[in-house]
């Protein structure tokens, strides 16, 4: 696979040595257990996979390289570049500027943009208006797009099932860069529609089965479908697509779920499902799997809590804390300066989207024992920050130095 040349700032020798060592010993992926970091009284069970993937290392070089290439100009990112807050400000500090926020709102307005600046494409994509936009403008996008080859994948297969008569139920989030992205490229060659979850998806299957009368759709899903949707016509072929960073088995459950409503509507043997609904299971992103998977097998350890490091604003991130959130205790923090002390931890609930403080997230008893991971666009160094964090809390622990020779 290609490497990429990303700042050694976000690199961790720890976590470098760990990832080489695990890959070579498991080339095919097949082992999820995690990884034990033994320090004594404090044992760290490191998820087998985690932290950056090839799109984000990917999106940070280029970025970077960008920067670099172009000594006077105006460099301007169409909003975030991936949802991490270190990243982000490094960019910024290199004299990047954001021209929208996550949420499409403009910081900068495309009127004052002139054909000599650089527009980096971030790497969630964006929607075929503001690439035309900034066309108009004579700006090449196409020489500083980040956009992650498996969201272009997901692009890709849309339009291969748009092409075959397949309407497109999108599987995300409706207001993230990604699924904005995505529902706009499906849109151009389908009629589209997003579903959040499982419950949008149950009400969406009862229009396809008449049990709602279609104005209705119109109003519940507002905002979500493309021009022209007819909820008589475009609902009698589908495909299902995602957002990349979705859970895998939500997207699958949703999957699942709509083929069989098909199924049981047109009265389908297996041999003929697809005269009714496109398999798009090769849309799910493998770094995004691998990450979920190598949780569920990091649970499978006895331990006291779990952390997850990233930003806050990561749909991957916050998927890896959902996990976690069913089998433990499970704090959500972006910096090792979240753990205020021994006692203390400042987390992020990403369910009212506030950060509280928890005392006592440590056990009194040693050793304690703690399952780590992080999202896809986590520097390895957050990682190893947050291990040395805790460490200080534990004299008489080995050193990371220490464990770390065990991986050379």
């Amino acid at each position: 696979m290609k490497t990429f040349d990303v700042p050694v700032n976000y690199r961790s020798p720890l976590i470098s040595a760990i990832k080489k060592q695990r890959k070579e010993a498991d080339r095919m992926k097949k082992d999820f257990t995690p990884t034990l970091l033994d320090f004594g009284p404090l044992r760290v069970y490191l998820a087998r996979h985690f932290g950056f993937c090839y799109g984000v290392e990917n999106a940070i070089d280029i970025a970077f390289r960008t920067v670099a290439e172009n000594p006077g100009k105006r460099i301007f990112l169409l909003s975030e570049m991936i949802h991490n807050p270190q990243v982000n400000a490094d960019l910024l500090a290199a004299g990047v500027r954001f021209l929208q926020d996550t949420k499409g709102n403009s910081i900068v307005s495309f009127d004052d943009l002139t054909a000599d600046d650089v527009v980096l494409i971030p790497a969630f994509g964006t929607t075929l208006a503001i690439e035309q936009r900034l066309a108009g403008i004579g700006i090449r996008t196409e020489l500083y797009n980040t956009t992650c080859p498996f969201v272009e994948k997901v692009w890709n297969r849309s339009e291969g099932i748009a092409q075959k008569g397949y309407s497109i139920v999108i599987h995300g989030k409706p207001r993230h860069e990604e699924t904005r992205a995505t529902f706009s490229h499906a849109a151009k060659d389908a009629p589209s529609v997003v579903v959040e979850d499982m419950e949008q998806t149950i009400e969406l299957a009862k229009y396809i089965t008449g049990e709602k009368d279609a104005p209705y759709f119109y109003e519940e899903f507002k905002g979500q479908y493309s021009e022209g949707f007819d909820v008589a016509r475009d609902l009698q072929r589908i495909g299902v697509v995602n957002q990349t960073t979705m859970l895998a088995s939500d997207t699958q459950a949703i999957a699942d779920y709509l083929k069989s409503v098909m199924v049981k509507k047109y009265g389908l043997t297996e041999a003929d499902t697809r005269e009714r609904f496109a398999d798009t299971r090769d849309t799910l992103c493998y770094a995004t799997n691998d990450n979920q998977t190598a949780v569920t097998g990091m649970l499978g350890v006895n331990a006291d809590l779990a952390i997850v490091v990233g930003g806050y604003n990561s749909s991957n991130t916050s998927h890896l804390v959902e996990l976690c959130e069913e089998a433990l205790p499970t704090y959500f923090i972006n910096e090792e300066a979240k753990l205020l002390s021994k006692n203390t931890i400042l987390h992020y609930n990403f369910h009212t989207g506030l950060e509280l403080v928890t005392e006592g997230y440590l056990p009194t008893t040693e050793p304690a024992t703690v399952l780590l991971t992080s999202g896809a666009s986590c520097p390895d160094a957050l990682v190893e920050g947050v291990i040395r964090r805790l460490l200080s809390f534990y004299p008489g622990s080995k050193s990371i130095e220490e464990v770390a020779a065990l991986f050379q």
